[in-house]
């Protein structure tokens, strides 16, 4: 069977991204955009380019009332659907990818998604998609953090498509402001579900308001459907963040290790950890929070898996303990672990003849 693709998205004030956008996104049968007020011809470039476009401005803007506004516009002879925003583009080849792993009974399809990279060029956060969904099966829900629910009581399959690669280089200048409002009403309208506490949580973190996010935090893990360790976890490393702010270095710590205790097999809890110790110059209570971390292997890929933990930054913190408390060859091995996973950073280059010297002092 020869499957139909469309892409379709919501804009406003995107000019900078939409030649990127649709030249990565081109490979599909169709593609569709619903403008939401741009001003910056966003929205006649689109119609330039022979989009199937519209626009709408909303008075309350919500995103999943904008996404479902967006769906109306895909021919009805599409079969599968695939919503990315304009800010990313896709690996080519994709859309061959889907077509031919594409089959009858399938809903969804996870790709991977890169969602920022490190200032170096190299992948930062990294993790598996899922926003290409069956036509007529699924419409989206929540004002923000929006997910694609079932309309149909079918028994779809997700299907896994790693060789799908999306990319996210998003516009740093635009404000999140909008987003905790939308949070706020997400949770109002939906206390039940634990995702979007999480969310609100954080994001009252990102705002300062550490009380809020404390009390927030701490709701989303009494919540009986909080069951997923890995974002138990974060909750657990966001509140030890807030308290760090607060100046509460008891509960930061304490918090740090109940991170590990819910998820002992992510890197991140024991990184923020060993960092803690380190900063408080407690080395030798430092070089094991990050030499327990080393021992994981295998990096999950989610939205809350930190690059800092899988390049040369541990290993850089890891010498610094050793050189610390003497340990001297310790500090020269992990030191040249570290220049090989970041070769252009002096400074690691730097330190390591610091140790070297160190070393031949002590046998001379």
């Amino acid at each position: 069977m020869s499957y139909k693709v469309c892409v379709y998205a919501i804009s406003k004030n995107e000019i900078k991204f939409v030649e990127r956008w649709y030249n990565s996104v081109k490979e599909a049968d169709y593609v569709c955009v619903l403008d939401t007020g741009s001003t910056d011809g966003t929205y006649e470039k689109f119609k330039e380019l022979g989009v199937i476009t519209a626009q709408k401005k909303y008075e309350n803007f919500r995103f999943d009332s904008a996404r479902n506004d967006s769906l109306t516009l895909i021919p009805p002879d599409t079969d599968i659907c695939v919503c990315i925003d304009i800010d990313e583009f896709f690996v080519p080849g994709w859309s061959k990818i889907l077509k031919e792993n594409w089959r009858a009974g399938v809903g969804r399809a996870r790709y991977r998604y890169t969602w920022n990279f490190n200032p170096d060029g190299s992948e930062g956060v990294v993790f598996m998609a899922d926003k290409i969904h069956k036509f007529g099966a699924y419409n989206w829900k929540y004002p923000v953090h929006e997910v694609l629910t079932p309309t149909t009581s079918e028994d779809l399959k997700f299907i896994d498509l790693p060789s799908i690669q999306l990319n996210h280089k998003a516009d740093n200048t635009k404000s999140r402001k909008s987003y905790l409002p939308l949070l706020e009403l997400s949770v109002k309208e939906n206390p039940n579900d634990d995702r979007n506490m999480h969310y609100l949580g954080r994001e009252y973190m990102f705002d300062g308001q550490f009380d809020k996010a404390i009390e927030t935090l701490t709701r989303h893990l009494k919540m009986p459907s909080s069951n997923w360790d890995i974002e138990r976890c974060a909750s657990l490393r966001y509140i030890a963040e807030c308290y760090k702010q607060k100046g509460d270095k008891s509960n930061q710590e304490a918090h740090l290790i109940r991170a590990i205790l819910e998820c002992s097999y992510v890197r991140e809890p024991y990184f923020e950890l060993g960092v803690f110790y380190y900063e408080n110059k407690q080395f030798l209570l430092s070089a094991f929070a990050f030499n327990e971390m080393l021992k994981i292997k295998e990096r999950y890929l989610n939205y809350m898996s930190s690059p800092y933990c899988w390049g040369s930054l541990p290993y850089d913190y890891l010498s610094l303990c050793y050189y610390e408390i003497g340990e001297y060859k310790k500090a020269i091995s992990a030191i040249e672990t570290a220049i090989k996973l970041s070769p252009n950073d002096m400074r690691l280059t730097q330190n390591r003849q610091v140790f070297i010297n160190k070393l031949n002092e002590t046998k001379s």
